[in-house]
């Protein structure tokens, strides 16, 4: 195995995200070789000893990579200890792997959810940089006009963030096709808003190059190595 920053090597063992990751090193809760670390991009050796809370970490080998069509009333997020309905609970492994969502889905929200106990993975889907392309399918309570979806793609602003989708089609009469790259909270839900024309359906359909397909909704599967790859293929608009 080649050398690995602390972050990479934690999420790697499946005990949190990257980001996660970063987090534990900074709060002083993980050591190398004994030694309380707290910087994330630390190259760590193959042969170090790397420990969490005191309980040593090994890098995994394998990993999951689970597609979820996701049903309304559900979170994605697995950190809410008031939600009771969790996506990740629709999802029943064998060997009960800790999963982290690539990205989320609000909860009036639909369609695909990528879960994986593969940190690296779960990066590169997530970080705008890489360019994986989100697409939805959206009902709105009226038509767009061309100069609103002009604007959609423009940017707006809201809240103090800028919005903005990478390209938005009408697909039906009150029905649009949104392209997103970043994915900022509720960030669909917003922009139609804002437009006055809020989302009455927003259901994600696919993401890089892997589509939803006819997956049931509350149901799951494993994606292949092909399907993992599709995942990953970043777009150039």
């Amino acid at each position: 195995m080649e050398n690995l920053s602390l972050s990479q090597w934690i999420s790697r063992s499946g005990v949190a995200s990257r980001r996660k990751a970063a987090e534990l090193v900074r709060a002083g809760r993980v050591a190398v070789d004994r030694e309380i670390v707290r910087e994330p991009g630390l190259k760590v050796s193959p042969d170090a000893c790397v420990t969490l809370d005191g309980v040593e970490l090994k890098p995994k080998t394998t990993h999951h990579y689970i597609m979820l069509n996701k049903p309304r009333g559900y979170v994605s997020t697995n950190e809410d200890p008031h939600a009771k309905l969790k996506a990740v609970d629709l999802i029943d492994l064998a060997d009960a792997p800790r999963l982290f969502s690539a990205g989320r889905l609000d909860k009036e929200s639909e369609g695909l959810l990528i879960f994986s106990d593969d940190g690296e993975y779960v990066a590169k889907l997530t970080h705008p940089r890489y360019r994986i392309f989100k697409r939805y399918v959206v009902d709105l309570t009226r038509p767009l006009r061309k100069e609103e979806m002009a604007q959609m793609m423009a940017g707006v602003e809201d809240d103090g963030e800028m919005l903005k989708a990478v390209a938005v089609t009408p697909v039906g009469k009150k029905q649009y096709e949104f392209l997103l790259n970043e994915g900022k909270k509720r960030e669909i839900r917003r922009l139609t808003a804002y437009f006055g024309a809020p989302t009455v359906r927003l259901r994600r359909v696919a993401q890089g190059k892997l589509a939803l397909g006819d997956l049931a909704e509350g149901k799951f599967r494993e994606l292949s190595p092909d399907e993992v790859a599709l995942s990953l293929v970043s777009e150039e608009i």
